[in-house]
């Protein structure tokens, strides 16, 4: 696991080219889809969204998945689509929270992508996600407490990628040069060929 490198000299202007999908993994709220189309930008790749993808799948929205055939029939939906996007090529790849979760999920972007989550404290997330309608597992009396638990839960899992990225209250443009920088040394690396 590599963590946000910090060196100065450094900057997120040096040329890489990726060759392999970017998959964004983390907490709802952690800023996958901002800074997965920041990233997008960045490289010339091709932006996708896990829960779109599904949505465009199932022809609904992933809340009216969840109550109407419940969650394990959302992961069985969000797992295919993902392995789809997956064999796209080279992209990034913003995933629902709950995605990398998922072992079969998990495997495939560990095999066919470099993952990068975006870890950031329960009580930023909730701050961000408090006036959201739109996220099924944070709709019930106590969001904060069901972050919380979530984040002990998921976070050692998600420790598993291959990039960590701390995204706090520092705004959406020093989070997308951390991840930028980050994913150009991994680059050097060469970790992932």
């Amino acid at each position: 696991m590599a963590i946000a490198p910090t060196n100065a000299s450094e900057t997120a202007d040096d040329p890489i080219k990726l060759d392999r999908p970017i998959v964004l993994v983390g907490l709802m709220g952690a800023g996958k889809s901002c800074v997965g189309r920041g990233l997008a930008e960045s490289f010339g790749l091709p932006f996708m969204d896990s829960d779109s993808e599904v949505e465009t799948a199932a022809g609904c929205e992933v809340r009216d998945i969840f109550e109407v055939y419940g969650e394990p029939a959302f992961r069985d939906c969000e797992r295919r689509v993902i392995q789809r996007l997956l064999l796209s090529g080279p992209s990034i790849i913003a995933t629902g929270g709950g995605a990398f979760i998922d072992p079969e999920t998990r495997w495939a972007v560990k095999k066919n992508a470099i993952s990068l989550w975006l870890r950031a404290d329960p009580e930023v997330l909730f701050q961000r996600t408090k006036r959201s309608k739109t996220r099924p597992l944070l709709n019930n009396e106590d969001p904060l407490t069901t972050l919380k638990n979530l984040a002990e839960q998921r976070y050692p899992i998600y420790a598993e990628a291959d990039i960590t990225i701390d995204s706090g209250n520092e705004g959406l443009e020093m989070t997308l040069q951390k991840a930028i920088l980050a994913l150009k040394r991994n680059a050097q690396q060469g970790t992932k060929s």
